[in-house]
């Protein structure tokens, strides 16, 4: 993201004063700014135009971190994850309990305290915990937290289902995301969800309120690249089989 520099803060500001002074002294009008003055001019499309264009943009580029709160499969997730084209790797919290999602290719790798794999509560599944536990357990792809999971780590999968807004488009002014100007669109006044894009540098989406209350994610460090490798051997236990009930 590209902060708003201090100078065209400054200029804005005196821009500002003086054009109240003028209307205040002169009665003159027109001379207020343009708030697409000096941006990627994208709030001066239509809603649906602004919408393609940060899908475009999301597209466009390989890495990105996306970060906070999501409804799925009936859960609620509060997700931290970096992602690019080879996989992806961060936090997923639900229902109390953190683990680490590991992705390398079609590898995925789980990691979470004894806790975690002992929330079952059967004898089978206790004794397993200790063995898994605070190491990267490599996900079968079997299993159905394979399923359940890979999509959190999957850039292509997760933004393809979360950059499109429901209803009628609108525009709902500018505004700014971490020092980053803005505009926003919506989908039938908000209720079809809301999505902030960037008018600085290229249109990236950067905040999305989803419809229903289903959550709300920022979007950061776009084309930031980031390491992402296997977790080394004496970190790693390959259960082999279906994962214990957790």
């Amino acid at each position: 993201m590209i902060p708003i520099s201090p100078g065209r803060s400054r200029r804005a500001t005196l821009a500002g004063a003086v054009c109240a002074l003028l209307v205040a002294g002169t009665a003159l009008t027109g001379c207020s700014e343009d708030p697409n003055e000096g941006t990627n001019g994208v709030g001066r499309l239509p809603a649906d135009q602004i919408q393609t264009q940060a899908q475009k943009a999301a597209a466009s580029v390989g890495t990105v971190r996306l970060h906070g709160s999501v409804q799925a499969g009936g859960r609620a997730y509060d997700l931290d994850m970096r992602l690019k084209p080879q996989g992806g790797i961060g936090s997923v919290s639900t229902e109390g309990q953190t683990f680490r999602l590991l992705r390398v290719g079609q590898e995925l790798y789980l990691k979470a305290d004894a806790a975690f794999w002992g929330k079952g509560g059967e004898d089978g599944d206790s004794k397993a915990a200790d063995k898994l536990a605070s190491k990267y357990v490599k996900v079968p792809k079997g299993d159905p937290s394979y399923t359940e999971f890979i999509g959190f780590t999957d850039k292509n999968v997760l933004l393809s289902g979360l950059l499109t807004l429901h209803g009628k488009l609108s525009t709902d002014g500018h505004h700014e995301q971490d020092g980053t100007r803005t505009v926003r669109v919506t989908g039938d006044d908000g209720a079809g969800g809301t999505l902030d894009v960037s008018l600085e540098g290229k249109p990236y989406p950067l905040r999305l309120v989803r419809a229903g209350e289903a959550g709300t994610l920022t979007f950061s460090a776009w084309g930031a690249d980031f390491p992402l490798k296997k977790p080394a051997k004496d970190d790693t236990l390959d259960y082999g089989k279906q994962l214990p009930t957790s």
